[in-house]
């Protein structure tokens, strides 16, 4: 599905269902070097439960048009936007990692458009070493190389975390080096690094919430490792914590698990739609 946002073409995978406005929505906002396809099982589970669905991919990031948000805020007035394209009153937000820091920004802004929130290997401050960054321009494939070990658990998960044959790490590797070369005008790798280094508004953003929160934390993340969310869950008023058992992909690594989360916290509830 494409919306035109801010003049610009946003791609939004659907879970292989129409959008209907009617019904309720959860849209799903993916982090640094990733697209709408990080969350297909999740997605498409709900879209075939009740759901329409919109996975996106972020401006400037593969079938999406515009500039890469240059900061959380950018982004966060740009999942507001997209809203407004579809014709949404309100949505629940799902985010990983940098989407997280989005959709909970998002949600900050506009309290009274978001149902329910989820964040999803969430952290503040989401600090990203000066190597890293550096890397990120200099050695991108170094770099990439680096992030994808840091967000396992483990190189060989069992097979069956997404299907007989699936190379979790292979494939993490490929996208990345697909979304990055989606956009050879700007450095995604490097603007959303940055974006999450240099957001400071988690806590103030936190404490404006009037939705229901879940955080869904990795046990062995060493991107965003658990203790890093702990100060946003104090500030949360209404909220639930879910620790799975691998790390900061949680999508993939452990999508069985991730999917039970979501499907636990997220409720239908027609007043969510347009």
């Amino acid at each position: 599905m494409i919306l035109s946002v801010n003049g610009h073409p946003t791609y939004c995978y659907t879970g292989g269902k129409p959008f209907d406005a009617a019904q309720p929505t959860a849209i799903f906002i993916h982090g640094v070097l990733g697209d709408h396809s990080v969350w297909i099982l999740q997605t498409r589970y709900l879209a075939h439960h009740g759901w329409n669905v919109l996975a996106l991919d972020l401006p400037g990031h593969c079938r999406s048009g515009g500039e890469p948000p240059a900061t959380v805020e950018d982004a966060a007035d740009f999942v507001l936007a997209l809203m407004d394209a579809a014709g949404l009153e309100k949505a629940a937000l799902i985010g990983h990692s940098f989407g997280s820091l989005i959709a909970l920004e998002a949600a900050s802004k506009a309290p009274n458009r978001v149902s329910q929130l989820v964040l999803v290997g969430i952290a503040f401050p989401m600090r990203v070493s000066p190597a890293l960054l550096q890397a990120s321009v200099t050695e991108p494939t170094k770099a990439l190389a680096m992030v994808n070990v840091f967000s396992r658990a483990t190189l060989a998960p069992p097979p069956s975390a997404l299907g007989p044959g699936t190379w979790v790490y292979g494939a993490s590797m490929a996208l990345g080096r697909r979304v990055l070369a989606s956009n050879p005008g700007v450095n995604v790798f490097y603007t959303g690094f940055k974006a999450c280094d240099s957001y400071q508004n988690g806590l103030q953003a936190m404490a404006r919430l009037t939705c229901p929160v879940l955080f869904v934390l990795g046990k062995t993340d060493q991107m965003t490792p658990p203790k890093a969310a702990q100060e946003l869950i104090k500030v949360a008023s209404n909220s639930k914590v879910v620790y799975l058992p691998g790390g900061h992909q949680q999508m993939n690594e452990t999508p069985e698990e991730m999917l039970a989360a979501l499907s636990g916290f997220l409720t239908i509830d027609t007043t969510v739609s347009s």
